[in-house]
């Protein structure tokens, strides 16, 4: 396992790569992808250090601080607190309505209840993360969301973040900027978008090739391990042979856009992702996005 920390945009973002023997086809090289960590959750990370050293100084007394001082907020982060017995301690954010209510049973959007799951796995692990549906004050909406938490004696404590998530207008950007650049000089550009700390992997961005005539993938931004390998027979969980499929629309009109399941690289979770692709001097370049 080799950690990376990278700038983009200036902001530091880490990325953790576990690399394995060469794996024998396209389907093993995915297994064996790398998982970004992005600026946000190094960000979340570095905030819940702090809470909970500030609750191994103060004792269970110490998260009052968490709505008082600004040292517990980072911009839209957070830290917060939750007893083991399913007390809601404090907060520093607008989960702050919950204090004093028993929320073990309470649930997300969808049904989960997940302070239960969080209770439950520091209890056993000390430590760990969940993840759930939540509503998100910056769009209204209800999205996907991930608790960092780690237990300090009966004290809970967490910070929660929004993964990030690019729009399909982001993606066809990124898709077209990819093309020019192949364009003014492809070996370069080729290796460029295997680069951690390059243009073209922002959050769940990247860029994946594949050489039309002998099937193989050129690059790919989130799973360095597909170069090489055969795209052609590369299945998503239904069984669909994604790239095959995308160069049978591509065939007729040089360009086109498909709808499947695949791992996003910042949550590590199969999720419905849409890609825009093109053709250009033999080869196939698609940008994808992940759908809310």
């Amino acid at each position: 396992m080799k950690t990376f920390v990278i700038f983009l945009g200036g902001l530091a973002i880490g990325a953790t790569l576990v690399f394995g023997s060469l794996p024998q086809s396209a389907a093993a090289a995915e297994e064996e992808g790398a998982v970004i960590k992005t600026a946000l959750e190094m960000r979340a990370e570095a905030l819940l250090a702090i809470a909970v050293k500030h609750i191994e100084d103060k004792g269970e007394a110490g998260v009052r601080d968490f709505a008082r001082q600004s040292a517990f907020v980072d911009r839209d982060l957070y830290a917060y607190a939750v007893r083991t017995d399913g007390v809601f301690l404090a907060s520093g954010g607008s989960s702050a309505a919950l204090v004093g209510d028993n929320v073990i049973d309470h649930a997300d959007s969808e049904g989960k209840p997940f302070f239960r799951e969080m209770i439950e796995t520091a209890r056993s692990e000390g430590r760990g993360r969940v993840e759930y549906r939540w509503f998100n004050p910056a769009d209204s909406r209800g999205e996907p969301k991930v608790t960092l938490f780690q237990r300090v004696g009966d004290v809970i404590v967490a910070v929660g973040y929004y993964p990030p998530r690019a729009t399909p207008v982001e993606a066809k950007a990124m898709l077209r900027d990819a093309v020019k650049a192949l364009a003014a000089d492809r070996a370069a550009t080729l290796a460029e978008f295997q680069h951690l700390g390059g243009r073209f992997i922002r959050n769940d961005l990247y860029v994946f090739v594949v050489d039309l005539e002998s099937g193989l993938f050129l690059a790919h931004g989130a799973t360095p391990a597909l170069v090489g390998t055969d795209a052609m027979q590369l299945r998503d969980p239904r069984g669909e042979l994604i790239v095959l499929q995308m160069a049978q629309i591509a065939k007729d009109d040089g360009a086109g856009e498909y709808d499947y399941f695949w791992r996003n690289p910042t949550t590590g979770r199969i999720e419905s992702k849409h890609t825009f692709f093109r053709t250009h001097n033999g080869m196939l370049i698609g940008v994808g996005s992940y759908n809310r």
